[in-house]
């Protein structure tokens, strides 16, 4: 039987002070043998210079692939491509292409839930920032044998996000995601990583659906150690997915040692059941936090050696 996928969401440090910390995890995780990692590129424009940067030194010196995140609002058509290619020069050959989230400044984004788009022929999706990603690609290969060599040696990957219970901040249902899939995966998206979920049937049930629709394409379960109370609220209010809310409110009135322990225990159950219905893999939203993605990872026999609860 073939191994799941494990790899990792890692946000790039926002000061100089949190650059040790983040290297010191990303150590941490290297020593698990990742397939691959992604690295955030900062909503609304924060911190994308240090993304690059880091997306850059992770292609010279880890022994993964590294995935880089794009995003298109707020950027012009321009500085999409200066950014693509930016990450071609550099060795990376892996990207999630999104959409993104508008600055929280400039309020909603034309494109977005029945806006008109804007003029000039900027990108308003994911679709469409795939599609550039793929157009920049193959202008290389055109205009060298090298690159066209370096191309065959190691293929181009896009994943793209999905959302199984349906997205609230496009208010989508399962239904319409799963059309959006469908177009991505038409588009040429290699593959799709899910937003988070804490029930295993909501990921189950949208995988079965998607199938039947006609989506060949894997689908990565993404998985959020719920082992922080105050973290599971914050994300709930940014992406309208929230946890059952007794075994929050059970989070919250514990001991911070307990709560990871419950979170631990919580989070080892849903994996195990995913895994065992078929899921080609977890990515682990890890808050630039090692040591709760790596025990879950390991109490699920995931990872080389196992780490004790």
């Amino acid at each position: 039987m073939s191994r799941p996928t494990v790899s990792f969401e890692l946000m790039p440090p926002r000061t100089p002070q949190g650059q040790g910390p983040f290297w010191e995890t990303v150590a941490s995780l290297m020593g698990v043998q990742p397939d691959f990692v992604s690295v955030t590129y900062g909503a609304g424009g924060h911190s994308r210079e240090t993304a690059r940067a880091v997306t850059q030194r992770l292609v010279r010196e880890a022994p993964f692939r590294t995935l880089a995140h794009l995003t298109c609002v707020g950027a012009t058509r321009r500085q999409c491509i200066a950014t693509i290619d930016a990450y071609l020069d550099a060795g990376v050959r892996a990207f999630l292409a999104l959409r993104g989230d508008p600055p929280a400044e400039s309020g909603p984004q034309p494109g977005s839930r029945g806006e008109s788009a804007p003029e000039g022929g900027e990108l308003t999706s994911a679709i469409e920032l795939l599609a550039l990603v793929r157009q920049r690609e193959s202008l290389r290969c055109a205009s060298s044998a090298s690159e066209r060599l370096r191309g065959a040696v190691s293929p181009l990957a896009i994943s793209v996000a999905t959302f199984p219970a349906g997205n609230p901040a496009a208010r989508t249902t399962p239904e319409q995601e799963i059309a959006r899939l469908f177009a991505k995966q038409a588009a040429g998206a290699s593959f799709a990583v899910t937003q988070l979920f804490y029930d295993a049937e909501v990921y189950l049930r949208f995988v079965d659906q998607a199938s039947d629709a006609g989506v060949e394409i894997p689908i990565l379960a993404g998985i959020l150690p719920p082992t922080n109370p105050r973290r599971l609220r914050r994300t709930a209010e940014l992406t309208g997915v929230a946890p059952d809310p007794e075994f929050l409110s059970h989070l919250e009135s514990a001991s911070p040692e307990e709560q990871r322990k419950l979170g631990i225990e919580s989070c080892v159950r849903l994996v195990d059941d995913i895994i065992a219905s078929g899921a080609p893999g977890v990515h682990m939203y890890t808050f630039n936090q090692a040591e709760p993605a790596l025990q879950i990872l390991g109490a699920t026999g995931l990872v080389p050696a196992p780490v004790s609860l």
